[in-house]
């Protein structure tokens, strides 16, 4: 069988190694770090000598079931079940009151319903405008030709959202979905999101959590599974071209080639990179001495912390902020203490916990920015080399710049290959929608 260099451990370079190898594809795999999962990624915590080592996430990374490619991954690595569904969304306010947003029985999309309408975050007429938001989205995404144009905040406005309605509803899920804020996000991308999310099947909004370390989802043992895919830590790619890879000073050839790197990587190994901007996250973890909640995950309203996830019987929570530039120029302590002055609004028992230990962790070059037209600027897999194919969230997936674009990304790399091998496959998922 043919033979594939792929420049790259993240989810796209690993989901098209798992898509090759499982065809029978011999593929050789480079990963600068000694790990996998690119910005999906968990690693051990620094400890003190009397501190049991802890290993952790660089950021709590979330998928929906309407994300079929990313699932399809996980089963091609044996660990779709360690992936934990939750079928409730909990809207926290300030004070601790609790809005749940769940499915009922009515058919989709009309499937949130009885939910909303009980939702007491929003008022009557947040609700109303909402609704009819939803019913213009379902009517306006296939008509109108302007969603790459526009920013997501520009069509909510034309559509008279109230600012309860943007600020508690919209901002809350489209910013951690997209990590993009709305006066900053195409349009395009927030319809993407709330029609195969929320719309198009009643259990599509079903939130997905790793059990596990992300870390653990493909670790070594997990490609036992396909003999025929070899990784290389610490093995930098340092250019691309016609002879191939140049791995460590030494040219490395195969029959095909798949850069999986970031896009800002690009220029560095000798191939041309879009223009895009980035757009950060960070995470922020924070160990107490005592359960301080119960709830499983919650989305804060109100605050600068976006998104809690309750990583250890209440005693570990783990805190989102995506679009975060406002926290790039704060130190650790002053995020940390913003973090628990948030905290003590939602959750009274942080008051009397003392905080045992603290981590952030700043993603900088998280995502690229889902801008105004953007779309026309992402490249598609082919490459300006004739054996080499790209692959990445960056690239035209159809998707934001999430997990589910990043696997779209390695599976239509993988595609290409195939097609090019005179061996024609098909490895991506047709979304729900």
């Amino acid at each position: 069988m043919p033979k594939v260099l792929i420049a790259g451990g993240g989810l796209a370079g690993l989901s098209a190694a798992a898509a090759l190898g499982g065809a029978g594809f011999e593929v050789e795999l480079f990963e600068a770090r000694p790990f996998l999962g690119g910005r999906a990624s968990s690693f051990p915590l620094p400890a003190s000598p009397d501190e049991e080592a802890e290993t952790i996430d660089n950021c709590q990374h979330i998928l929906l079931r309407c994300c079929v490619n990313l699932l399809d991954f996980y089963e091609r690595m044996g660990v779709r079940d360690r992936i934990k569904f939750y079928r409730e969304f909990y809207f926290l306010e300030p004070g601790g009151r609790l809005s749940i947003l769940r499915r009922g029985r009515l058919p989709a999309p009309f499937h949130f319903t009885g939910s909303f309408l009980r939702m007491h975050c929003l008022s009557r007429a947040d609700k109303t405008g909402i609704a009819r938001a939803l019913l213009a989205l379902r009517r306006e995404r296939t008509r109108r030709k302007d969603l790459d144009r526009i920013s997501m905040l520009d069509w909510l406005l034309q559509k008279r959202q109230t600012p309860h309605a943007i600020d508690r509803f919209w901002r809350q899920i489209l910013v951690s979905a997209v990590n993009e804020d709305l006066d900053h996000m195409a349009a395009t991308h927030g319809f993407h999101v709330f029609w195969l999310g929320f719309m198009t099947r009643a259990d599509s909004y079903e939130m997905g959590i790793p059990a596990v370390p992300l870390g653990e989802l493909y670790n070594i043992s997990a490609w036992k599974r396909l003999g025929n895919v070899k990784i290389h830590f610490r093995s930098p790619v340092e250019r691309i071209d016609e002879s191939g890879f140049l791995v460590s000073g030494e040219v490395r050839t195969g029959d095909h080639y798949i850069c999986a790197l970031p896009f800002e990587r690009l220029e560095a190994v000798g191939l041309e990179a879009p223009k895009f901007e980035h757009s950060p996250i960070t995470g922020v973890h924070l160990w107490f001495d005592r359960e301080v909640t119960t709830l499983p995950h919650a989305t804060l309203l109100d605050r600068t912390m976006q998104w809690m996830f309750n990583k250890d019987a209440g005693r570990y929570l783990q805190l989102v902020v995506s679009a975060s530039r406002d926290l790039t120029n704060l130190s650790k302590n002053e995020i940390v203490e913003i973090a628990i002055g948030d905290l003590r609004l939602y959750f009274p028992r942080v008051r009397e916990a003392r905080l045992v230990k603290s981590h952030v962790i700043k993603e900088q070059r998280a995502t690229f920015s889902a801008a105004p037209e953007t779309e026309g600027l992402r490249p598609t897999p082919e490459s300006a080399l004739p054996k080499a194919f790209l692959a990445g969230d960056w690239i035209r997936t159809g998707w934001p710049a999430t997990m589910e674009g990043a696997v779209r990304s390695g599976y239509l790399a993988a595609e290409g290959v195939a097609q090019a091998s005179g061996k024609p496959a098909r490895f991506l998922i047709p979304d729900l929608g």
